[in-house]
């Protein structure tokens, strides 16, 4: 088989004449794209012609699904969009998987793929068809379009980088037919402005944002304000929203005395070390319970979902404000006093000043900021409780790491019930978790995705037996990036967590209790590393081995050996 590299460098001889397919790469390139992640096919291999003389750097994974993925780690730590390419068909539909947790997460990832040529219709055989491929991702993004001509490839690009940066920033699908590809576009460049060159547009992290709009609530920003001023036990809900407005959201912890729940995308919004930080806890029923009792609580880019809660909508009797960039998100799951659309920094800036000319200020009284103490040892007592067994390895895996240091997790017991919680983060895009949509096999290929947007930045993967088996393949991507990348697996041999649901409702364990492969000879056989450990303690030292390692290392550690003594290794 011929690599992506290898065919890229024999198409490299024939002229790179000005079709659909440069008009694609140079329309990235001015959206300041750096990096993208596809398979190369016959039918987008137009593309590929020109990408490698392009500067953008491409990454082939083993899988599109893993491609999905690991675009989404780069959107994360980088802050910008993250693309995908794929052939038509089959390729695309790999990556539908990853599509849909990046609309759950609203992470910005473009999917581009080819398409059949215009004028053919589903049934006439073409390889790769779909009845409508297009319908299918337009089911799972925030819209899917087919490009039906250079100038409209062009516009719709535009739209997927605008809405990225103005709009709740959600995955999008283009198609591009293959003979837009291929066709010579020099006649349309003549007669149409959509395809100025490279460089008509801002850079993908760059341009206009949302604008801070007030939509709902009497009197908005100053409405929010003399809410916030009379509370006196107030409380912040900090979301994946919320993540770019993290000094914000400090700020107003200190300014009001208000504590800071997060949910698990929002995890580092707030310093998990700071006094006002409560941790990622929505899913304790302690948290829960303070939340109840609260007079104002307000919910920054958060759904406040069954998915963060994992016990359906809060409590709430206190006045709710909302702040999010979607007005869709104003009132579910709680019904807002004073509803806030637009940016979260921009907004909760406003908000601040405004709190600021309040006269009179109540403030968060004596009293409750003793009792936020209190609550605050209620919740780490019900997390320990709850992550009892798998505790030793979240404190020794985060000893491990430097501070600055990148977790990917997984849909894995080790991730929901040890890492959500118990893995402290200082800042925002620290702790990369599949939430909402809930995919398998996400850690290691979004691990790839952020070692390719930040290679500075340590990077640790966690996952289980089960989860790492829907993306092992991928292995082969990170031995070809050479960075630094451990991967520790908790082998619980099979399904736990669908095993334990069997036992709690009665059904008899089946398809749930799975023999696990040598992971180490699996490393091996990859050109990775790989290593068995019998303690937390273990793990903690080959993480640290591992980071001054090129290639990624596999450390296993059966569940069962979570509570063995230090210096008992098995």
């Amino acid at each position: 088989m011929t690599s992506g590299h290898d065919a890229g460098a024999e198409l490299h001889a024939v002229p790179a004449a000005a079709t659909g397919g440069r008009l694609l790469v140079e329309t990235l390139t001015g959206h300041g794209v750096d990096t993208v992640f596809g398979i190369p096919g016959i039918d987008n291999l137009e593309i590929f012609r020109h990408l490698g003389e392009s500067g953008i750097r491409h990454i082939t994974p083993r899988h599109e699904q893993g491609a999905g993925y690991a675009a989404y780690g780069y959107a994360r730590v980088t802050g910008r969009p993250g693309v995908v390419l794929t052939t038509a068909g089959p390729g695309l539909l790999n990556a539908a998987a990853a599509a849909g947790q990046a609309y759950s997460d609203s992470v910005p990832v473009l999917f581009l793929s080819a398409g059949p040529p215009r004028g053919q219709e589903p049934g006439d055989g073409l390889l790769h068809e779909v009845k409508d491929q297009t319908g299918a991702m337009n089911a799972i993004c925030a819209w899917s379009e087919r490009a039906d001509g250079p100038g409209m490839l062009k516009e719709l690009l535009g739209k997927a980088f605008r809405e990225f940066r103005t709009c709740r920033p959600r995955p999008a699908h283009v198609e591009i037919p293959a003979d837009v590809l291929a066709d010579v576009v020099a006649d349309v460049l003549a007669t149409e402005a959509a395809w100025a060159g490279p460089g008509e547009n801002p850079p993908a992290g760059g341009g206009e944002r949302a604008p801070a709009e007030e939509l709902s609530g009497p009197g908005g920003i100053e409405h929010a304000a003399r809410l916030l001023a009379g509370a006196r036990r107030p409380v912040v809900i900090a979301g994946g929203g919320a993540r770019a407005a993290s000094a914000a959201v400090t700020c107003l912890a200190e300014e009001t005395g208000a504590p800071v729940i997060t949910t698990a995308n929002g995890k580092g919004v707030i310093d998990e070390d700071h006094r006002n930080a409560l941790g990622a806890a929505l899913h304790l029923e302690s948290a829960r319970d303070f939340l109840r009792r609260a007079d104002v609580v307000i919910a920054v880019g958060t759904e406040l979902s069954d998915t963060d809660t994992w016990s359906g909508p809060l409590a709430l009797t206190g006045d709710v404000i909302r702040v999010d960039i979607d007005p869709g998100q104003s009132h579910r799951n709680a019904v807002a006093a004073c509803a806030l659309t637009g940016d979260a920094d921009a907004v909760l800036r406003r908000v601040l000043a405004a709190l600021g000319s309040v006269p009179d200020r109540a403030g968060a009284s004596g009293a409750y900021l003793r009792e936020i103490a209190g609550v605050r040892a209620r919740i780490e007592a019900e997390h320990a409780g709850l992550g009892a067994p798998w505790a030793g390895l979240i404190d020794a895996m985060r000893a491990a790491m430097p501070p600055e240091a990148v977790l990917t997790s997984d849909s894995s017991m080790v991730c929901h019930y040890g890492a959500i919680k118990g893995f402290r983060v200082p800042a925002p895009d620290s702790f990369l978790h599949p939430t909402g949509f809930g995919t398998l096999g996400f850690a290691l290929p979004a691990a790839i995705g952020a070692l390719a947007g930040r290679p500075e930045r340590p990077v640790v993967a966690l996952t289980g037996d089960g989860g790492l088996q829907f993306t092992v393949n991928e292995l082969a991507t990170a031995v070809m990036l050479g960075k630094p990348l451990p991967v520790v697996i908790v082998d619980n041999g099979g399904y736990g967590s669908v095993r334990r649901e069997q036992a709690r409702l009665g059904v008899a364990p089946l398809g749930t209790d799975l023999p696990s492969p040598d992971f180490a000879a699996l490393a091996a056989a990859y050109g990775a590393h790989g290593v068995a450990a019998g303690s937390p303690g273990s793990v903690a030292a080959e993480i640290s081995a591992a980071l001054e390692r090129p290639g990624p290392t596999l450390i296993t550690i059966p569940e069962h050996s979570l509570t063995t003594p230090e210096g008992c290794d098995e």
